[in-house]
């Protein structure tokens, strides 16, 4: 039998259940945590058994508040491509004023906003743009600069930390008129990220952001930062966004990550920076009409990003209470954590995708050891020894995040006392890799 539970009475249904702020269940008209609760008892007070899917794939997995779908709902529309809708002004103005900009423009996507940016710095023929080995524009999207702009990328290595050399900057750097031969394309951008996604969304350092900034004003040539995450390195830094995009010529910021909105990314610059990139996006399909829509959840989640430390915290705490179970098999990388990202690596032979496999499992075992719930989690790999948990607006409750410590910790002690720790009661199901934004 199916039963749902709702503050602490249960009934007949099959619907799925959320718990809010206030700890009481809801139909998801304000979704947080998905939990699916299964009841095998025939009375309520005789619940023994619930059942709790956890997504920490990654922070887009989240769902817009019932402030942000209230917003959506009374937004005022009108046409954005005639640049008629005032919710999407008021959110691009937001967002420019927010990061010390002139000027913003709405975006349907992160990876179109760094496009977009990528083909105003490089819209000359032989132009190349200097930018991490790890960074997401090099790494997660499809080499769009090149594909569709004819701009080379010029990769340097990317450090621990998320930043590259400033001296092989210099070495890479190739101005116009350099070589009367004609050899080398020339450097029309340099593109840095903050936070560093494959890095386990490290801020990238104050001083470093300075140096560049000087470096790359000395050569003349403009900035780009992929800030995806710029507002959760701001958190970390303890200031305003727009210090640390302050030597940026141009900006994109995700909508739908941290932030909490269903869909959009916003990029900022000069005045003559938006009017050639309301161009570019039209030609990449990315002009939306009554777009006021899904500005208005971005409006919402500007308004409130303050609340992102949560999502730090949170990680933090996971982070401290795994790195006490002592499992020798993995190690959590709690000195690359300052952000809402948690990087575990896995030792020996264990892998991420068997570990990301087991999380997403429940075996007999387990359930009887957990008190009679299973629990189940959704997590992500970065590399086949590295995975990634990553927390969000919907991870809003402290008896979720404690469902995450006891199901990993189980699991990390399980790996731990088995010679092969691809034994398991029930093999788990092979999934391919997880590419995670």
């Amino acid at each position: 039998m199916w039963r749902r539970l709702c503050c602490g009475r249960s009934f007949i249904s099959g619907q799925r259940i959320l718990f809010t702020r206030s700890g009481n269940a809801e139909v998801p008209t304000e979704r947080r945590c998905l939990l699916y609760v299964r009841s095998f008892c025939r009375k309520s007070s005789d619940v023994k058994m619930a059942s709790y899917e956890i997504d920490v794939r990654s922070d887009t997995v989240c769902h817009p508040t019932k402030e942000m779908r209230d917003a959506m709902y009374f937004a005022p529309l009108g046409d954005a491509v005639f640049e008629d809708d005032p919710t999407v002004h008021e959110l691009e103005r937001k967002m420019a004023k927010l990061l010390g900009k002139e000027a913003g423009l709405f975006v349907p996507s992160g990876t179109m906003g760094n496009l977009i940016c990528m083909l105003y710095h490089g819209s000359f023929r032989g132009a190349e743009v200097i930018l991490g080995d790890k960074s997401h524009i090099f790494v997660y999207e499809q080499g769009g600069l090149s594909q569709l702009g004819g701009i080379l990328a010029h990769p340097v290595r990317t450090r621990g930390d998320g930043t590259f050399d400033l001296e092989e900057v210099k070495a890479a750097f190739h101005p116009d008129g350099e070589d009367p031969c004609g050899h080398f394309t020339t450097t029309a951008a340099v593109a840095i990220e903050n936070t560093h996604n494959k890095k386990g969304g490290l801020a990238l350092p104050l001083k470093w952001i300075d140096e560049l900034g000087e470096l790359c004003a000395s050569l003349g040539v403009p900035i780009h930062c992929d800030g995806a995450r710029i507002l959760n390195a701001a958190l970390t830094h303890k200031e305003e966004p727009a210090r640390l995009v302050k030597h940026c010529a141009t900006v994109s910021v995700c909508l739908s990550k941290g932030v909490g909105a269903p869909v959009g990314s916003v990029i900022v610059g000069s005045k003559e920076f938006r009017a050639k990139a309301i161009l570019l996006r039209k030609v990449l399909g990315g002009g939306m009409r009554q777009a006021g829509v899904l500005a208005a959840a971005g409006i919402v989640g500007l308004n409130t990003y303050p609340r992102m430390k949560r999502d730090h915290d949170n990680a933090k705490r996971v982070a401290e209470a795994l790195s006490k179970v002592g499992c020798s098999k993995v190690k959590i990388l709690t000195s690359q954590l300052m952000t809402n990202l948690l990087m575990i690596e896995t030792l020996d032979e264990l892998t991420s995708d068997y570990l990301v496999d087991r999380l997403a499992q429940v075996n007999p075992s387990e359930v009887q050891a957990l008190g009679g719930d299973t629990i189940k989690i959704r997590a992500g790999t970065m590399s086949p020894k590295h995975l990634r948990l990553a927390f969000h607006v919907d991870i809003d409750d402290h008896r979720i995040v404690d469902r995450i410590i006891k199901k990993i910790s189980y699991v990390l002690r399980e790996v731990q006392n088995r010679k092969d720790p691809k034994e398991d009661e029930e093999p788990c199901e092979q999934h391919a890799p997880v590419i995670l934004d």
